[in-house]
Parts: C-alpha cells; sequence; structure tokens
C-alpha cells in the first residue's frame, strides 16, 4: 500500500512539475538541455550524440538539440518518454546527497524505459557507483527529487 501512496504522489509531483517549470532543469544559461545532446539517440542507438541547433525543439522551457528533423518528430510525440530523470542531472548525486550536480551526457544508463545521467570526470564515473546499488540510490533520488519539486 505504501508503494502505491508512493507511486501516486510521484505520478502528481511528475504532472505538477512537467507543468511548463523550467527551474530545476539542468540547462544552460541560453536553457540549452542535456548539452546539446539528441534524447532520441540515446534509446534508438544507445548511444550519445551530439544534436544540431538546425533541428531544435523548446519543450517545458528547454531547448532541446536533435541529430535529424526525424528524432526531433520522435521526441515531440512523446516527450516524456525520451526526458532524462531528475531533470537532467546527475542521478546519483540525486540519490546520495540530494544534489544538483552536473553531468557528462556521454554518462548514461536506461533502465525500465528511463535515462539516468551521470558526472564523470577525473576517474569519477558516478555511473559506476550508482550500479553498486541501483534500486537503493533510485528509491533515495525519487524521493529527494520530490522534495527538490516541492522546495520552489
Amino acid at each position: 500500500m505504501k508503494n502505491i501512496i508512493l507511486g501516486m504522489f510521484i505520478l502528481t509531483s511528475f504532472s505538477l512539475f512537467s507543468q511548463n517549470n523550467s527551474t530545476h532543469l539542468h540547462i544552460s544559461s541560453s536553457k540549452l538541455a542535456v548539452d546539446g545532446y539528441d534524447l532520441t539517440t540515446y534509446f534508438t542507438q544507445n548511444k550519445a550524440v551530439e544534436g544540431s541547433k538546425k533541428f531544435s525543439a523548446n519543450h517545458q522551457g528547454a531547448i532541446y538539440y536533435f541529430k535529424s528533423d526525424e528524432n526531433k518528430q520522435l521526441f515531440l510525440k512523446n516527450p516524456e518518454k525520451y526526458l532524462p530523470q531528475y531533470g537532467g542531472w546527475c542521478a546519483y548525486a540525486m540519490g546520495e546527497k540530494s544534489e544538483k550536480v552536473s553531468i557528462d551526457p556521454e554518462t548514461f544508463i536506461i533502465t525500465d524505459g528511463k535515462l539516468y545521467l551521470f558526472y564523470n570526470s577525473y576517474f569519477n564515473d558516478t555511473s559506476e557507483k550508482w550500479n553498486k546499488d541501483p534500486n537503493g540510490l533510485k528509491i533515495k533520488a525519487d524521493r529527494n527529487w520530490i522534495n527538490t519539486l516541492s522546495n520552489n
């Protein structure tokens, strides 16, 4: 029963968040998300591919780049399918410390159809730390993200 209530709370929180609120998104000063990487290729090619300004789309106050118009249209048909978890911040840092930490867009994991991005620099690949306890860290990250969203 606790899981059902938590699940309903998470869905409510995410639907409230998705109403054009870019406050918590990991975006540049120019509103560019995921450092310009194409969100669809994480799923279709299982790799990070830089997008092009030529194929850009605005969603929830953020600008996303895509490799092709086909990828852009794929995203626009179902953006929620492709958006990274935790606003594009490092999943490990959100789970471990409830912190918004920048990511390396080439360090990612897709689990249960969800995209998780990670910090990776100077011998500190946080995706490796995430993989030591993915279920526990996901539970903590989900809870921490809800708290982050509610603390506007």
